[in-house]
């Protein structure tokens, strides 16, 4: 018969169990990429488009009662890298509104993809509770010039944060492919691409599908007197605040036809489940007992099962602890123990000798073994190495160590440069592998750190000055307690260093950069940023890497610029160089006129860089914004598809950084059977049936250039024929008419410009 106490349990169980369902589900926030380049487009239909569906109909099935979120970048401004903005703040229900807002972006700016997880991570409050960031993107990061360190420090700082990033349309694009890949795995979360709509939409489903298992925790816990004789089994949705059964405890989990699906020796023991029905079975080597219960687990349901014992009604066998009678601060030391009935939870650990029973410090669980390891304090003096009971911290045996000081130098040169790593030597006795290294300023107090090196086993070890010159120390210091065991002076000075580049370069271009200087490095950088920029800002760069010279991409804009060769480690400008970035002189050439949907040849001249695109939009487009585009590459000229809707159009070079529009020309796109006159004034019948004998006239005046009027079909390329007429000093042919029923065209040639002065489509009917 269940007592009150027990009644009372089932209550809480039942009042809190779809809270803590909640907590579990981490709070998601989704980052859609709204840059310009997600105007591109796959198989004729734009990035941006896909985009909307996908996440419309991903959206619309996520569970309504999970916390959802919408961060986008690069929809507001064009060149912005703080053109960030948490659109709906993650809560129950938003998926409607976030649909909405997606069906709206307009992309055209830029792409900072790593300050948007950062953002979204700061929405979501990870620093204190669990959550996820799923990051849609095309491109590489044009803003951030670590992904991978800001993505380790959201991992390193969140409480149980995941980004997943998906890479849209990025095949081929191996800096964007290794970015995006190591922001997924700082995290721990997943990295796909998609390479068109349906990839994208499987893609978002497996980053947003619920789990089929979940993990659970069962815990064999010590009752009182109220219990009863009978073991209870309990799911409070908070945990029980009963002392845990002492001795070994074994769980063994079944299916309902007892096929076995899980064994375990802990208290409490945590394992991962799928959803079901499940037979579990515990038994207790204190009680000499066991109990057995079904359970149904999933993932609305509590996740802590709890078998309540009755008391332990036998007395704790005798036992003994052995270690050093002496030890030197901060080092490992063996332990061992004997006794009978002693379970794997109960554990030894060692305080000073005056310290109650009941008190700990560094502490190893016996589990099932008759030895094991400690660390000793930081500071010296006399201590007590006790066994005790994981159960009321009872101690059951103790014995006598002192720890001494330890006798140990440290090295390093006297002399370093600023933001240069330098070797750093060690020797002595007991130190562990996790005691450590470092450079401070000198004065700073004890268990003051910046960059550090653990010692590892090693007696050597390697050390980044910091970027301001000055007196410092490099000191040995304990893991426990950061006590300093060795110190030596050090002094950080400054780097000769130089940089250079050419003069003057063209907006939008890649030049080369080169710099010289001992100490520098491999992730030190080069920079371009205006002239009289804060030291520490910096746009596009490239890292030393050991080289001597590297490569950096112009601004958009023209103007005053430096070259700036700044360090790593506190970005300070070791070595600065004036630029000046002058206008591009870009042309581009194509025909005035052209057909809807006809392919029709562009050129130019002046092309800045091979990333730079040419793009046809509608007149009185915004500089930045359009729907397709091409890269030209190495070329000066592409054959490119007129737009499917006559009117009046704009041919644009565009830069790749920045999107800047350097040079345009008119495009008057007319429907697919107009005439097109370019000074010949060609007359023809729109439509005549197949067979038949029709006239062709023209008004052009006769010269001496090889002029010809030809008859092909429309889909033909221009300078083939079915029948052809050598212009004289007539204005008028006739042609036979094919007797196959089609679209046909009337071309007037000139052979020797190698040009069509005018064409005309003739439709034969049945």
């Amino acid at each position: 018969m269940r007592s009150l106490v027990t009644a009372g349990l089932i209550a809480l169980t039942s009042a809190l169990a779809p809270a803590a369902l909640a907590q579990e589900r981490p709070s998601t926030i989704l980052v859609l990429d709204a840059s310009g380049s997600m105007w591109g487009q796959i198989d004729g239909i734009n990035k941006i488009t896909i985009a909307r569906d996908v996440v419309g109909d991903i959206v619309s099935d996520f569970p309504a009662d999970q916390n959802l979120g919408f961060v986008t970048y690069g929809h507001r401004e064009r060149g912005q890298c703080a053109d960030i903005e948490t659109l709906v703040e993650p809560a129950p229900g938003t998926a409607a509104e976030i649909a909405g807002i997606v069906e709206g972006l307009n992309p055209r700016g830029m792409t900072p993809m790593t300050d948007a997880v950062i953002t979204a991570a700061q929405a979501l409050r990870h620093t204190e509770q669990a959550a996820t960031v799923i990051l849609v993107s095309d491109g590489i990061e044009t803003c951030n010039p670590d992904p991978c360190a800001a993505a380790r420090a959201l991992e390193e700082a969140g409480v149980d944060f995941t980004a997943h990033v998906i890479g849209f349309d990025v095949r081929g694009e191996a800096d964007a492919l290794l970015q995006m890949q190591c922001i997924a795995e700082e995290t721990g979360g997943r990295f796909l691409t998609a390479d068109n709509a349906q990839e994208l939409n499987e893609a978002l489903r497996e980053v947003t599908a619920a789990p089929a298992s979940g993990s659970f925790t069962f815990t064999a816990n010590l009752g009182g007197e109220e219990i009863g004789d009978e073991t209870v089994w309990e799911r409070p949705a908070a945990p029980l605040e009963l002392p845990l059964l002492s001795g070994e405890v074994i769980w063994e989990i079944s299916d309902t036809s007892f096929n076995m699906v899980q064994t375990g020796t802990a208290n409490p023991f945590t394992t991962d489940l799928p959803f079901g029905e499940y037979i579990v079975t515990v038994h207790s080597t204190a009680q000499d007992d066991f109990s057995q219960t079904e359970a149904s687990l999933a993932l609305d349901s509590a996740r802590s099962v709890h078998a309540i014992f009755p008391p332990i009604t036998s007395q704790q066998p005798a036992a003994q602890v052995f270690g050093p009678a002496q030890t030197l601060v901060g080092s490992a030391f063996t332990v061992s123990w004997e006794g009978e009935g002693l379970a794997p939870r109960d554990y030894v650990t060692i305080v000073p000798a005056d310290a109650e029973d009941g008190a700990y410090a560094d502490y190893d669980r016996l589990e099932n073994r008759t030895e094991g390891e400690l660390r000793a304090p930081a500071e010296p003096g006399l201590y007590e190495v006790r066994l005790q009971l994981d159960a009321g911290d009872r101690v059951l045996a103790r014995t006598p160590v002192e720890v001494v000081d330890a006798d140990v130098t440290v090295s390093a040169p006297a002399q370093v440069v600023v933001g240069s790593a330098f070797p750093v030597t060690w020797q002595g006795e007991g130190l562990h592998p996790r005691d450590y290294v470092t450079i401070v300023p000198a004065g700073s107090a004890d268990g003051t750190y910046a960059d550090y090196d653990r010692m590892q086993g090693r007696s050597e070890g390697e050390l980044r000055a910091p970027a301001e010159p000055g007196l410092y120390e490099v000191r040995l210091q304990l893991d426990v307690g950061d006590r300093v065991l060795a110190r030596t002076p050090i002094e950080v000075v400054d780097a000769e260093v130089s940089v250079s580049a050419p003069a003057q370069v063209v907006v939008g271009s890649a030049f080369p950069v080169a710099w010289q200087g001992e100490g520098l490095h491999p992730r030190d950088y080069v920079t371009i940023v205006p002239a009289g920029a804060a030291d520490g800002t910096y746009a596009d760069y490239d890292r030393m890497q050991d080289q001597s010279e590297g490569e950096l991409r112009a601004p958009a804009e023209p103007g005053l610029y430096e070259v700036r060769l700044q360090l790593d480690v506190g970005d300070r400008v070791l070595a600065r160089t004036p630029v000046e970035v002058l206008d591009g002189d870009v042309s581009l050439d194509g025909p005035d006129r052209a057909r809807a949907g006809a392919e029709i040849t562009l050129s130019w001249t002046g092309a800045i860089h091979p990333r730079d695109y040419i793009a046809i939009v509608p007149g009185g487009t915004p500089d930045g914004e359009q729907s397709g585009y091409r890269r030209i590459q190495d070329e000066d000229q592409a054959t490119f598809t007129a737009p499917a809707e006559p009117g009046a159009y704009e041919i644009r070079y565009h830069l790749d950084r920045g999107d800047r529009v350097m040079a345009r020309r008119p495009l008057e796109v007319l429907a697919a059977d107009a005439p097109i006159d370019e000074g010949a004034g060609l007359m023809v019948p729109g439509t005549a049936r197949p067979g038949d004998i029709v006239t062709v006239s023209w008004t052009i005046e006769a010269g001496d250039a090889d002029r010809r009027v030809a008859l092909a079909r429309a889909d033909a390329p221009d300078f083939t024929w079915i029948a052809v007429h050598r212009v004289g000093d007539e204005t008028e042919t006739v042609f036979k008419l094919p007797d196959e029923p089609g679209q046909y065209e009337v071309r007037f040639l000139d052979l020797q410009s190698q040009s069509v002065l005018g064409r005309a489509m003739i439709t034969l009917g049945e």
